[in-house]
């Protein structure tokens, strides 16, 4: 029986605890793998550097553990690659003994600025509570130290903040416990001849293991939790590296465990202390959860997840149809939001078009498999949006789809009405062509969006183009250092950020690690 929650507006919010049973019968085991100290280093101002800063190696791993650190003092550790895991360290008091506790400051940071641009200067609009820092008093010395929150970083600065007069600290241990649900144990091969492909591919998976913890997480640093737009790339690429299929099923199980009373899914889900659904609901992702049931059912065969979820991916297109107009075309209005891209400017009317054809086409997949009272009506409404789109959406003298009032031309308008088969394929691959040599103002923003256009690339076959712009993007990240990609990159404005401020940007991010789906299945 269903249990009605807290109000969302004037709708409640509503648990299905047989749904929450089913996904709690599946948390995952997680793997440990300690990760040791590289490098003592020191950040230097560089203009030619991402950010603006360059890490200078100083001293050894082995100098750190033999180095006495005085009250003032601090050190920047690099531990080599990005890291999601809980702090261990052992310190001991050099000279008298202690006579007062030892008061340190650690900062994580996923990139060098992250470490040395100080956290008081941060006025991004996301609360600073995300910023990665911890005070720690050592009232008892020697003595050994786990911290208890989680943190993900390449980097560490300690700082030395109050010590007595009387002694130094030493460290003698220190190290990352770090974390995981996936297993690489037996990763397929990447069997790409291209070099530079593969190390983009290598650097994707291990933005995918580091996001994978109880759940498909959005990113280690922020938000930490389970979004659906960020879900259905996951497991795109866990198809194709991991296969943890239980854990794409215990998310699709956690999004159905709490709906609102309309019956629309969250676009992301708290799992700790208990699941909670957010109250932020998203045209697109509500419409995902379809496109992520028919890919997870097309790989694994579990007839018996699609029985118990599919009346829940059949509200999902009610409900979207609900927005439909008269005219066939997705109703624009300030009383809805549809995610598509971060970008201020964007309308986001055609591209949701696009989204709403594109889950239909998913929605038919299943219901040929499952229901098939549903396959006329879906294979109309899919026929009847895709000529609304071309009469409504086309304009023939930019030759680009338009979107709202103002008729706004932007890329994620004509990827995702190709991504949704409008039109012939001769026409989508001139639309996607005309895309490059006459490039719109309101352009992309996230690696999430250039996941849509790369595979639209691919539906009009276009394999060397998409590869370009694979390299191109993704390329221009591990040339900068990446070796977990990010959550935004715009390469002329690399410190992009929507939020106010690049030190809040998360830099190990899931909807970015999609190069390895698109290497490995489409042997590029």
């Amino acid at each position: 029986m269903s249990q009605a929650l807290q109000k969302n507006g004037h709708l409640k919010m509503v648990r299905h605890p047989h749904m929450l049973a089913k996904a709690q019968e599946l948390i995952p085991e997680l793997y440990h793998h300690d990760v040791l100290p590289q490098a003592m280093i020191s950040a230097q101002p560089d203009a030619q550097k991402i950010h603006g800063w360059r890490a200078d190696v100083v001293n050894s791993a082995e100098d750190f553990f033999q180095y006495d650190f005085a009250q003032g003092e601090h050190v920047i550790i690099d531990f080599g690659k990005h890291c999601v895991g809980y702090l261990e360290f052992t310190c001991e008091a050099v000279g008298s003994p202690p006579d007062a506790p030892a008061h340190l400051q650690f900062i994580f940071g996923e990139t060098l600025a992250e470490v040395v641009e100080p956290f008081s200067e941060y006025n991004g609009w996301l609360s600073s509570s995300w910023l990665q820092q911890q005070d720690c008093y050592l009232d008892e010395l020697p003595g050994h130290t786990r911290l208890s929150r989680r943190y993900c970083c390449r980097y560490l600065r300690i700082n030395v903040l109050a010590l007595s007069r009387k002694f130094q600290l030493r460290f003698t241990s220190l190290k990352l416990d770090t974390v995981t649900s996936a297993s690489l144990a037996a990763l397929p091969a990447c069997e790409t001849a291209d070099l530079q492909l593969k190390r983009i591919d290598e650097v994707a998976v291990n933005t995918l293991k580091n996001c994978m913890h109880d759940v498909f997480e959005d990113g280690p640093k922020r938000d930490r939790r389970l979004w659906l737009g960020d879900l259905r790339l996951q497991a795109l690429v866990n198809d194709v590296t991991v296969q943890n299929y239980s854990l794409v099923k215990r998310c699709l199980y956690l999004f159905a465990a709490m709906t609102r009373e309309d019956g629309m899914v969250s676009a992301n889900i708290f799992v700790k202390p208990q699941v909670i659904a957010d109250d932020t609901f998203l045209f697109d992702y509500a419409l995902f959860f379809v496109d992520v049931l028919q890919e997870y059912v097309a790989v694994t065969d579990d007839s018996e997840t699609l029985a118990q979820l599919w009346p829940l991916a059949w509200r999902q297109i009610e409900l979207a149809m609900e927005r439909v107009a008269g005219n066939g075309i997705v109703r624009d209005s300030s009383d809805w939001w549809s995610f598509i891209d971060w970008h201020e400017d964007l309308n986001k009317q055609a591209a949701s078009q696009g989204v709403l054809i594109y889950c239909l086409n998913k929605a038919l997949m299943l219901a040929r498999t499952y229901d098939s009272s549903k396959v006329t009506w879906l294979e109309a409404q899919i026929t009847t949006l895709k000529s609304a789109a071309l009469r409504e959406l086309w304009d023939p003298q930019s030759g680009f789809f338009v979107s709202g009032e103002s008729r706004q031309i932007s890329c994620a308008s004509q990827v995702w009405l190709v991504l949704a088969d409008v039109g012939t394929p001769e026409s989508q691959r001139q639309l996607l062509a005309h895309l490059l040599t006459h490039p719109p103002e309101i352009q992309m923003n996230t690696p999430y969006m250039m996941h849509h256009y790369v595979a639209a690339l691919l539906q009009v076959n276009e394999p060397e183009q998409a590869t370009h712009e694979i390299k191109r993007y993704w390329g221009a990240m591990v040339e900068h250092g990446a070796d977990t990609f990010w959550e935004l990159f715009d390469p002329l404005r690399p410190d992009f950020s929507p939020y106010g401020s690049k030190l809040i940007n998360s830099y190990c991010h899931a909807w970015s690690c999609t190069p390895s789906w698109f290497i490995r299945k489409y042997l590029l």
